[in-house]
């Protein structure tokens, strides 16, 4: 799920236009998705005169991390006056976020062991989430980007963050168009459907957070389910039900690749593409799944 929260401006960390109700909003969510002006419009009037992205980027890092700070700051005096009842583990993560937002840096800079990550996750830190520009570009520039861009990779790039390229200008145009005229409007900018715009920002999305995808299918309907990789077939069943988890059986698994060449669930079968896996099996993205369980 994406969530649009209004542009913060200058001042938001101290609760200017909204400031503090936004960053709530940001603060639950798992990873930013920051867009990022990178094209030149004289019909669209920039709030600061000129169009700068690493200086706008920057400008609302910079919110972000004096928010950051704050909490921090205010949490880890807290903690030192409590002395010998306060827990160690977080006063340690504490003291290095602490260390390199003062340096300027954002808080993923910190090296932090598994229990101190535990100690402070519940603080939901703006700058030690992962965090995607979308830039922002015309639809000219789609296809390969443009100065700006490059920029703001450069950028990216030291904060060990990602981009992708999307133009909100040709999403806009996309809604109005039939689905072969989209291909053909898209052929004529140099990019397709499935590696331009929202479609690789999704895809991102899933792979900086970690997620992918397993299929169920029946007579009358087909499902996408979102799990997190690495999980096993019996926890990826119990999203779509606790009972499918708790009296899980075995898992008839055929990939997306193989139904779809064997045209048919029977002709994938016939080929020997179905696979029953257990409980130990790592459910893979693409795995279109019926579940046996009983409960």
């Amino acid at each position: 799920e994406f969530v649009d929260v209004a542009g913060l401006v200058k001042g938001a960390s101290l609760g200017e236009g909204l400031g503090n109700q936004f960053l709530a909003t940001i603060r639950q969510c798992d990873a930013i998705v920051h867009v990022v002006r990178c094209f030149e419009d004289d019909n669209v009037v920039h709030v600061d005169g000129t169009v700068d992205p690493v200086r706008d980027a920057e400008l609302i890092n910079l919110e972000l991390a004096l928010s950051d700070l704050a909490s921090v700051e205010k949490r880890l005096e807290r903690v030192k006056k409590e002395r010998g009842k306060a827990d160690p583990v977080e006063k340690s993560a504490l003291e290095k976020v602490a260390q390199v937002l003062n340096s300027g840096q954002p808080a993923r800079a910190a090296e932090l062991d598994e229990d101190e990550e535990l100690a402070i996750k519940n603080f939901g830190l703006l700058t030690r989430k992962k965090m995607i520009y979308a830039a922002n570009v015309a639809d000219s520039d789609l296809a390969e980007g443009n100065e700006m861009v490059e920029q703001l990779k450069g950028l990216a790039e030291k904060e060990g963050a990602k981009v992708v390229l999307v133009s909100a200008q040709v999403e806009a145009e996309l809604v109005e168009l039939e689905d072969e005229d989209r291909a053909d409007f898209l052929e004529s900018l140099g990019v397709t459907l499935e590696d331009c715009g929202l479609r690789a920002l999704v895809r991102e999305a899933y792979d900086i957070l970690k997620l992918q995808t397993y299929y169920t299918s029946g007579p009358t309907e087909t499902r996408a389910w979102t799990i997190r990789k690495g999980w096993k077939a019996p926890q990826a069943a119990g999203v779509i039900h606790n009972d499918f988890e708790r009296g899980f059986i075995r898992a008839e698994t055929i990939s997306y690749d193989d139904l779809v060449e064997a045209g048919s669930e029977a002709e994938a079968k016939a080929k020997g593409k179905l696979r029953s896996e257990g409980k130990d099996y790592e459910v893979q993205e693409g795995d279109v799944i019926l579940f046996r369980f009983n409960v």
